[in-house]
């Protein structure tokens, strides 16, 4: 039989929810490099046969241009720092150079969104962020769009609820006496389980829609709270005390993601993907981490 050709993904930031989706491609259709921040990450990552480079972004990626070359999709899932993207300022011209590229993700945030009081928000609602950090995703948000207006680029945005799978979850907080009961009137979040990001960008890179959002969350937003005490009931310990958010001693980043308040729509994903959600809720996905 005659040899596949392999695709080439190059992921700037071979994070938790990337390394997962890189794990799931069949490794004789795909070739797989990318970027980690830290060379402990880089000699991990590097047993998976996985051509894995250092980027901090803080400077350019040594030797871009030869290490980019006949990639055929790429991800970005670095976080904006002060100055901005990282990868749209160091290297934009030679992403827009590709000439094989057929598949560009973006992977934003719900927090995009701002706070909604709960009320319902989809791709089509305006982005109005609640905080600098928002602010600042959508700015990178806006220039991966521009690289696609004007230099042809196939970008897609992908905005993530909160993560959680293996090692990421309600039940491990549990597990690892960090599990809290923060009670705030009506507060609700949305999440999506790592298996199912997966699916979604891998439906996306065989279904381009170049200048297309998509929101990743599953079905049911939720309280905080209702995760936990459902953790415990799997793990059968009693649920830690309730706390009123005035009294809890947050973070300031755990106190701004309480801030915003919004359900988030997968409609899309479903409708124009074509994806059925493994974990369409909290309740099946933390009974799957533990059987």
């Amino acid at each position: 039989m005659p040899k596949k050709i392999a695709k080439r993904l190059f992921c700037f930031g071979l994070g938790y929810s990337v390394q997962h989706l890189a794990a799931t491609l069949p490794s004789d259709e795909w070739h797989i490099a990318g970027t980690v921040r830290s060379a402990e990450a880089r000699d991990r990552l590097s047993d998976n046969a996985w051509n894995v480079y250092l980027f901090d972004g803080t400077a350019p990626l040594e030797n871009a241009a030869e290490l980019l070359k006949g990639t055929t999709h790429l991800i970005a899932s670095a976080p904006p720092s002060t100055n901005g993207d990282p990868v749209l300022q160091h290297h934009s011209s030679e992403i827009a150079g590709l000439k094989c590229l057929a598949w560009m993700g973006y992977l934003s945030t719900t927090g995009v969104y701002g706070n909604r009081y709960g009320d319902w928000v989809d791709e089509t609602s305006s982005r109005t962020p609640s905080s600098p950090r928002g602010q600042k995703r959508v700015d990178a948000e806006d220039g991966w769009l521009k690289l696609w207006r004007d230099m042809k680029v196939p970008v897609h945005l992908f905005r993530l609820a909160g993560i959680y799978g293996p090692g990421r979850s309600a039940l491990d907080a549990v597990q690892q006496g960090r599990a809290r009961r923060v009670i705030k009137k009506d507060q609700v979040f949305s999440r999506i389980h790592l298996d199912d990001i997966a699916t979604v960008l891998q439906a996306s890179m065989y279904d381009p829609k170049p200048g297309r959002a998509y929101n990743l969350c599953d079905d049911e937003p939720a309280p905080p709270q209702d995760v936990i005490t459902e953790a415990c009931r799997l793990l059968d310990v009693d649920p830690p005390p309730e706390i009123p958010f005035e009294e809890a001693d947050l973070s300031e980043m755990a106190r701004g993601f309480y801030s915003d308040n919004k359900r988030v729509s997968n409609e899309r994903i479903k409708n124009e993907l074509g994806v059925a959600l493994a974990w369409p809720n909290y309740r099946e996905g933390l009974k799957g981490l533990i059987s």
